[in-house]
């Protein structure tokens, strides 16, 4: 169970969200939770982050490997990864398949099934660089992202960029007997992850120690939204989440809250 010192806000909380057509497919309608999106959340790795793992902090969420969604997934990183050399990954190997577990994963019927994903060495991704490395820490395919001047989510794993926003498809039948395809866009919090989000000592989203970000969900995650949703959905989330931030929104997220509170009440210390 996650640690209870380290506070993590009541999963149970109002959210509110907004509905619009996708105006590149009309059968289609994004369904976007405002409060995740219009939330203060920004990633804290290497940054304050207390991990998922109280015995490895440092190693944030990369301990157990990130499964692949498919084909394309794996060729992606494969190219990637012909970008690493032993000064820049910790674990180089000029095998790809090296790189690569079989695993199982529950599909929508909950059945298990066979799935790849990335290998665990040493306790963590083969693409984490430990302390100490010559290349500094962190995700190998990251920083040769950067290094590229490219966008991270071109050459790491499809979870790893999404998360912590989750996205799925569902199709609903109106009472006129049309269909319609929804695509939901919200958090990943730790429920999210199944019985084993339990195991977790700690989980960002739910944690006013990560929502100190200088912009929202909705800004800072342009292009993975633009990848999940398509550019005119985005454009329209973004135009929605504007009007929205003027109006206030009515169930904020509550980490966001607490997180602006902690930080007047620091200021207001500050200032006596």
């Amino acid at each position: 169970m996650h640690h209870p010192t380290k506070q993590e806000v009541d999963p149970d909380f109002d959210r509110e969200w907004v509905e619009f057509t996708d105006p590149d497919d009309p059968q289609t309608v994004v369904r976007a939770d405002l409060t995740w999106l219009m939330s203060s959340w920004g990633c804290i790795f290497m940054n304050g982050c207390p991990g998922i793992s109280d015995k490895q902090p440092e190693d944030g969420c990369c301990l157990h490997g990130a499964f692949y969604t498919d084909k394309a997934d794996i060729k992606r990183v494969r190219q990637a990864v012909k970008r690493l050399t032993p000064q820049t990954w910790q674990y180089h190997t000029k095998r790809f398949a090296d790189t690569i577990e079989d695993d199982t994963l529950e599909n929508d019927e909950g059945e298990e099934e066979p799935a790849k994903k990335t290998a665990v060495v040493d306790g963590g991704c083969i693409f984490l660089n430990r302390e100490g490395f010559g290349a500094g820490k962190g995700c190998a395919l990251h920083a040769q992202a950067l290094r590229d001047g490219v966008h991270p989510m071109d050459y790491k794993p499809e979870v790893c960029w999404q998360l912590p926003v989750k996205r799925d498809f569902t199709t609903e039948s109106k009472a006129d007997g049309t269909d319609i395809e929804v695509t939901w866009i919200t958090e990943f919090d730790r429920r999210s992850w199944g019985a084993g989000g339990h195991d977790f000592d700690w989980w960002c989203t739910g944690s006013p120690l990560a929502h100190t970000a200088s912009k929202p969900v909705w800004e800072s995650y342009e292009h993975e939204l633009i990848a999940m949703l398509g550019k005119a959905a985005y454009d329209r989330l973004a135009q929605l989440c504007q009007k929205r931030a003027k109006m206030g929104l009515v169930a904020p997220h509550p980490a966001t809250v607490q997180a602006n509170q902690e930080l007047a009440e620091a200021e207001a210390v500050r200032e006596d």
